[in-house]
């Protein structure tokens, strides 16, 4: 196949980007390189042959015009967002404007595009969300894919509305759309914003290591390798206009997450005293949502995917890898101090 790829320079992009080539697929990486996307993370493609970049925003129209017709893909994978709960509730617009107008310049584009070739059954649009767009859940359940939408922080809104064009262009124009809503990622090249490679970078830098409230907030974590080969699969056997929720199987507290990774790093980069230690509970943010479980019954039932990385596993590959790669994550602490906090609303 020839896939689009938006927002292919970031983490999860990344890995995507990664795996289709490998697969032999045809991959154009459209990213706007901004604070989070790193040519780093892809500049082991620049000389195959079935790849090619091109530097665009998609919130720019006449860009995404330009860009899809000159090279006429197959599918489009929609990953380019932002993606910080923090950051959105410092500073909203760049998220209304990236995953609300920029979702829907892709579809605009899509659909133009689309209709120019025939209306193809085989085209997908792919767009790649969050569990965040459900809100809240409480000590029991699961976010199924008929959950109704209760996003709570600008960012889980702003994905939110981006779902609901996606599936409104399906509806109204027919466009063969595909939806994932996937619950927390995490693995190596992750932006050091994000709660572990903040853990970790905190940890080893002797400076203390943040925890929102009393860290009894839940999440499910996904290693980034099993939501990659998730969305492989659903963008080549997802039936059209459906949503597949994603999830890893694995909910811990961010506290149990926060000793988890102390202990790891207690084996791996052993210091004077436990870094457990250096954990501090600092003022939680507005409107944290306290817990997010998926259900993936439909995705391991339609498709037969299910995620392979258990949490031990693949917190153990985090950490090493970040403790391997110092020259990776150093450069990006100039867009983020992972000493200062944001998501304070202050």
């Amino acid at each position: 196949m020839k896939i689009l790829i938006t927002g292919g320079a970031g983490f999860i992009g990344s890995a995507v980007v990664h795996a289709a080539v490998s697969k032999g697929n045809f991959v154009i990486n459209l990213d706007a390189l901004k604070y989070s996307g790193y040519l780093k993370n892809i500049e082991k493609f620049e000389k195959m042959p079935n790849y090619s970049f091109e530097r665009a925003d998609i919130c720019d129209l006449s860009e995404m015009r330009r860009i899809i017709f000159k090279y006429e893909p197959d599918a489009i994978m929609h990953l380019a967002a932002e993606s910080h709960v923090d950051r959105s509730i410092d500073g909203p617009e760049p998220f209304i404007k990236t995953n609300v107008n920029g979702t829907f310049n892709l579809l605009e584009v899509a659909k133009e595009y689309w209709i120019s070739k025939g209306r193809p059954s085989e085209f997908r649009f792919h767009h790649v969300s969050t569990d965040e767009v459900y809100g809240s859940l409480g000590s029991t359940g699961k976010f199924t894919e008929l959950n109704p939408y209760a996003p709570n922080s600008p960012y889980s809104a702003s994905k939110a509305a981006g779902d609901h064009l996606v599936r409104a262009w399906f509806a109204t124009y027919d466009l063969p759309v595909l939806i994932t809503n996937c619950s927390n990622n995490y693995g190596n090249n992750q932006f050091p914003e994000k709660l572990i490679p903040t853990i970790i970078i905190n940890a080893i830098s002797g400076n203390s290591i943040p925890i929102y409230g009393s860290g009894a907030n839940v999440r499910d974590w996904l290693f980034v390798s099993d939501h990659v080969e998730a969305l492989l699969c659903v963008l080549n056997t997802g039936k059209p206009g459906r949503t597949y929720n994603i999830g890893g199987d694995s909910e811990y507290t961010n506290l149990e997450i926060a000793l988890k990774s102390c202990e790891i790093l207690d084996r791996l980069l052993p210091s004077e005293q436990t870094y457990s230690k250096q954990i501090v509970f600092v003022e939680d943010r507005p409107g944290h949502d306290i817990r997010y479980a998926v259900d993936s019954t439909r995705i391991q039932t339609e498709l037969g995917w299910k995620p392979k990385v258990s949490l031990d596993e693949g917190l153990q590959f985090t950490i090493k890898w970040y403790l391997e790669n110092k020259d990776w994550w150093r450069p990006l602490q100039k867009n983020y101090s992972v000493k200062n906090r944001l998501g304070v609303n202050k």
